[in-house]
């Protein structure tokens, strides 16, 4: 192609990542996360260890915004949702979910959310990331008190729905058709809409 011109690549410059001492020691906090360039991959802080996170499929980019877009068409004031929105569970633990719901009085300028200001937090479980979504980011969201969760899996596409009580996650509805809940709002999600 002529008429084209691009900056010289510098062969020098390495991608970011985090120092190899400190992830040996596990001691990065949200301010480290908070502190990372703008260029460099999501992570997540695992009890104080900066955890890559895997870029999603097309597909899950697909229910991820088909749902975050269900979400905001359907939820009531003072509710607003998010993508791609970290919540700093702890310290030293934040996360990632695909899509959550959240009070809408909060500064959209922010990256992260604390746990009290979410009410929903969703993981569409992708290969490589089954026992996280499945296992260890329900624990970790149970214990920051996050009033519900949902998984969703792919192939076909069927929505689990949990809700908190007595500090565990139990759950509310699964539908492979329609997910029918009453949190945190009254919901009657016909499962077609977020399908690719």
């Amino acid at each position: 192609m002529t008429g084209m011109s691009a900056e010289p690549i510098d062969r020098g410059a390495r991608p970011w990542s985090p120092d190899p001492v400190r992830q040996r020691m596990a001691d990065f906090t949200i301010e480290d996360v908070l502190a990372i360039p703008d260029d460099a991959p999501r992570v997540e802080l695992v009890d104080g260890v900066m955890a890559v996170v895997p870029s999603p499929s097309l597909d899950h980019q697909a229910i991820s915004n088909l749902l975050w877009a269900w979400l905001r068409k359907h939820r009531p004031h003072p509710l607003d949702a998010a993508t791609a929105v970290g919540v700093a569970v702890s310290l030293n633990n934040t996360c990632e979910p695909d899509v959550l719901l959240h009070w809408a009085e909060i500064k959209r300028t922010r990256h992260f959310l604390m746990p009290h200001e979410v009410l929903l937090v969703v993981e569409v479980v992708s290969p490589g990331t089954r026992r996280r979504d499945r296992l260890e980011k329900p624990a970790v969201y149970a214990e920051a008190g996050i009033p519900n969760f949902w998984r969703i899996e792919q192939d076909p596409v069927h929505v689990y729905a949990y809700t908190l009580k007595d500090g565990a996650y139990v759950e509310l509805a699964n539908s492979a058709d329609e997910l029918v809940v009453d949190e945190p709002f009254p919901i009657r999600l016909p499962i077609r809409e977020i399908t690719p």
